[in-house]
């Protein structure tokens, strides 16, 4: 019962380094997504701010971040809690990579022009 406790909270045995910066990408995209979805609403202007945090932040190109979207958006879908996500950026992140994925969500959630009370609790 521990060893199957301890395995949930363990990088996959065998993960190479690509699997694992996949990782840091799906959560934070997952963390962006869930905080334009906070106020019950996901606009266009929080999508199109959303993907333009990404490609900078990531490096990656439109096309990518629509599939690494599209991902983290299955994966938020089916997922019971934000743990798994904040898990992964608590264990590879230093401080400063934190501090700019907070500042990430602040601007997607101000993106369509009014802070809602949900996305302020979240981030």
């Amino acid at each position: 019962m521990i060893r199957a406790l301890k395995k949930l909270f363990e990088a996959p045995p065998g993960e190479s380094e690509e699997e694992r910066q996949q990782r840091l990408r799906l959560a934070a995209a997952a963390l962006l997504i869930e905080t334009a979805r906070a106020d019950f609403t996901q606009g266009a202007d929080e999508e199109a701010v959303l993907e333009a945090l990404l490609c900078s932040s990531l490096g990656l190109t439109k096309s990518s971040v629509q599939a690494l979207v599209a991902q983290a958006s299955e994966q938020l879908d089916t997922s019971t809690s934000l743990y798994e996500f904040t898990r992964v950026i608590n264990d590879h992140y230093n401080a400063q990579q934190k501090l700019e994925l907070v500042g990430a969500m602040w601007k997607v959630a101000y993106a369509d022009g009014d802070l809602d009370k949900y996305e302020e609790h979240l981030i």
